[in-house]
């Protein structure tokens, strides 16, 4: 990947984390604004969860900006752990917002009597003013991500369209309320959008935990490249093939056996040839590949 292209995914990813963080604020407000009109729990699991997006936004733009850093004398692998270590972070924060949802969705499902919220329609207003903000970011991000690759942009869509289900949820319990009294819903709602975030974080913590220990790169991506290798000309074999992913970057480490009567010019060339198409396949990707001469033990 050339230096200019690097630089334009860049601009792009700082540019879809900061409409994020742009997106969530506004969020914010526009949800305080309805709990205190309307009293709903329901819309309250829905600012919690908003609450924690801003805060998984500013983290996730200062981790693209952090992990966008080159390589140093202190740092001989880049910065792009630094994006597992705010996704882990952000995986606690949503699972005790969860936790504490789901504890007064409880209490209020058991309690003799339960109040009905208020002033609906001006919850309804919010929630699908919400729905719509919520679903033009979505779409921003999914175009960044298609066009960088960044894992980072790509969970944060994940993640907002998972934000669109306690919006919805919390739209339709405003509106059995205020239709038919159904003043229960709002609990369920707000129970169901706990577990929701509860099992999101989780997939989102493991996948940082994997990450910071090395774990490997999926099989898939790594029968990919033994497929690459073996087919590159001039490549007679390919064995020892390591993985481990930091952020949005996979570092790949393979040997790989051609002809030892090459010079080293042309064994560089066949080696370089390889890398390139690996790159092109997974763009975002760091190879290393070390030359065995072919036929030699191992």
């Amino acid at each position: 990947m050339s230096r200019q292209s690097q630089t334009s995914d860049t601009k792009l990813n700082l540019s879809a984390g900061r409409l994020s963080v742009t997106v969530a604020a506004l969020l914010v407000l526009a949800k305080l604004w309805g709990l205190s009109q309307t009293g709903s729990l329901a819309i309250a699991a829905a600012l919690a969860d908003s609450a924690l997006d801003l805060i998984v936004s500013l983290g996730g733009l200062m981790a693209i900006a952090y992990a966008a850093r080159p390589a140093d004398e202190d740092h001989h692998f880049g910065h792009s752990s630094a994006e597992d270590l705010a996704s882990l972070a952000q995986s606690l924060f949503i699972i005790g917002s969860a936790v504490l949802i789901g504890l007064v969705a409880v209490r209020r499902l058991m309690a003799e009597e339960v109040p009905l919220p208020r002033n609906e329609a001006q919850g309804i207003a919010v929630m699908v003013f919400a729905i719509v903000v919520t679903a033009g970011l979505v779409s921003w991000q999914r175009y960044v991500a298609r066009r960088t690759g960044n894992r980072v942009v790509a969970a944060d869509s994940l993640h907002y369209v998972g934000d669109l289900v306690p919006n919805l949820g919390a739209l339709l319990a405003l509106w059995l309320s205020a239709r038919f009294g159904l003043a229960r819903v709002d609990s369920i709602v707000a129970l169901g959008a706990a577990l929701f975030l509860a099992w999101g974080a989780l997939r989102i913590g493991k996948a940082s935990w994997d990450a910071l220990m090395d774990r490997q790169a999926n099989p898939e991506m790594i029968a990919g490249i033994e497929r690459i290798a073996e087919a590159q000309p001039g490549i007679h074999g390919c064995h020892d093939i390591r993985t481990r992913v930091a952020g949005s970057r996979v570092f790949v480490n393979l040997h790989v056996e051609i002809d030892g009567t090459l010079t080293l010019t042309e064994a560089h060339r066949i080696g370089e040839d390889l890398r390139r198409a690996v790159v092109a396949a997974y763009p975002g990707a760091d190879v290393l590949i070390h030359k065995d001469p072919a036929g030699e033990p191992d």
